[in-house]
């Protein structure tokens, strides 16, 4: 996720199903079809991404403008499953998640809430009944105390807020398991130019480079 962020590549669709781990425990992130480019503060993009248990607070509150965060809640949340060994927000709707992670996080505090620029999602959030919230430890009784801190720094429902990929792993939690040595940063971005509506012209146009590229014969046969 380091390498991923620093490309200025959001993946937009972690979640277990897409963690692949061999018997050495070594993992690979795969299945990028979701993936974007990352544009700062000025980015619009669907909210319709991310599978829902994984979902950001930003994304179910239909926030269309969104960045690396949406990673860090969805990390956070496969963090959590692997501590309790069930999904932390095993929501059946997008209302009902919403309502899942309020009731856990407590209810938030209006300068929590600047974020949102949806006013009916504002709206609901206010309306939900006050909740207190559960703390992570309570959840989790049995696992180790830097933990939880670094899940509660991850779970966070203001995007602004939330724990960068960077920081999670500098946090003292990771200390014996990170090496910046072997886990450089990207050294350039990397622009996905399928960000842009191309068109079906240009799609069309792609696919048959794409298939001249395997199949050159096609030329001749042609000819």
């Amino acid at each position: 996720m380091k390498y991923l962020h620093s490309a200025n590549i959001l993946h937009r669709d972690l979640k277990p199903g897409n963690l692949l781990v061999n018997a050495n425990c070594d993992l690979k992130i795969c299945d990028f079809g979701l993936a974007r480019t990352s544009r700062g503060n000025e980015q619009f993009m669907t909210e319709y991404v991310v599978t829902r248990w994984y979902r950001a607070p930003e994304l179910l509150l239909c926030c269309d403008n969104y960045g690396t965060s949406i990673d860090v809640w969805s990390v956070g949340c496969i963090f959590a499953e692997i501590l309790g060994r069930k999904p932390i927000f095993p929501g059946t709707e997008c209302l009902n998640q919403l309502k899942l992670i309020i009731n856990v996080l407590g209810s938030q505090q209006e300068a929590d809430l600047a974020f949102i620029d949806n006013p009916k999602a504002r709206r609901y959030i206010k309306s939900l009944p006050y909740s207190r919230g559960i703390h992570f430890s309570h959840l989790y009784p049995h696992a180790d105390p830097l933990a939880i801190d670094l899940l509660q720094r991850m779970l966070v429902f203001d995007p602004s807020k939330r724990i960068t990929v960077m920081e999670a792993l500098l946090h003292p939690y990771m200390s014996g398991l990170y090496d910046p040595r072997r886990n450089p940063p990207a050294q350039v971005p990397i622009n996905l130019d399928i960000d842009e509506n191309m068109g079906e012209h240009m799609i069309r146009e792609m696919v048959w480079i794409e298939m001249l590229h395997y199949h050159p014969e096609v030329l001749s046969a042609n000819a």
